[in-house]
């Protein structure tokens, strides 16, 4: 199962609005249009959404989720809707005991902590302990709002927007997704799973809806667990190999 990135759990940091997307490189951005053409031919766009969250659990699923296995992560969150019988009861908690339904993730003692800190500000924020309001907003004002919150990154505050029943048109990527990304040059080496959020939205069509985006995030994604593995990719089998650099070196 994937093992998820990101810098979502560093401490405060200065945040300001999102502006708009930049321009992408125009051979870039074809490229990227034509991998998510080839591969949603492989994986069969489109791809069903694999579940349908409020936002506020999407939002505590996905801290739940940096660094643990997809199976580790899914029980914690199940614990702590059987523990607690709704979020202001794990916001209102002793620690320990957070930490302890959470025991099978990593790092539980920092994200026991981050979490409750989390739905406090959510609450303290918006006076209520709800992210339904965020469909009011635009998806870059939506993003900015969330990523203000201490402990919320681009992978989280973007998986939240796009998993959750808000459905709205932003790209998550995941260590997987940006795997096969650097291997096909859409991104630099040096640059990380966040900075690489604004880089590949660019690429694609602005007016790509909630579920082209899923789509091409999951491609992907999927692509990387299949095919693009962290150690020994199947370039020999990867129908993008055309397009990618690094296969066309690893076979010569």
């Amino acid at each position: 199962m994937a093992i998820v990135s990101g810098p979502d759990l560093a401490g405060p940091r200065p945040r300001r609005a999102r502006a708009d997307t930049p321009p992408a490189d125009a051979a870039l951005a074809a490229k990227a249009i034509e991998i998510h053409r080839l591969l949603c031919q492989v994986y069969g766009c489109p791809i069903p959404y694999f579940h349908s969250p409020d936002p506020l659990s999407e939002l505590v699923s996905s801290l739940l989720s940096h660094r643990t296995r997809n199976a580790e992560s899914g029980r914690a969150f199940k614990a702590l809707r059987v523990r607690f019988p709704d979020w202001e009861a794990v916001r209102d908690a002793p620690v320990a005991v957070v930490e302890t339904a959470i025991a099978g993730v990593t790092w539980p003692e920092l994200k026991a902590p981050r979490i409750q800190a989390v739905l406090r500000t959510v609450a303290e924020r918006h006076g209520a302990l709800s992210l339904d309001f965020l469909r009011g907003m635009t998806v870059p004002h939506a993003r900015a709002w969330l990523e203000s919150i201490p402990g919320i990154g681009p992978k989280t505050s973007a998986a939240v927007l796009a998993f959750s029943l808000l459905r709205m048109p932003a790209l998550p990527v995941d260590s997987h997704h940006h795997r096969v990304a650097q291997r096909l040059g859409l991104v630099g080496p040096r640059i990380d799973v966040g900075p690489s959020h604004p880089i590949l939205r660019a690429q694609l069509p602005a007016d790509w809806s909630a579920q082209d985006l899923y789509d091409n995030h999951e491609v992907l994604m999927l692509h990387g667990q299949a095919v693009c593995h962290y150690r020994n990719p199947a370039c020999g089998a990867c129908v993008l190999l055309d397009l990618c650099p690094t296969g066309r070196a690893r076979n010569g």
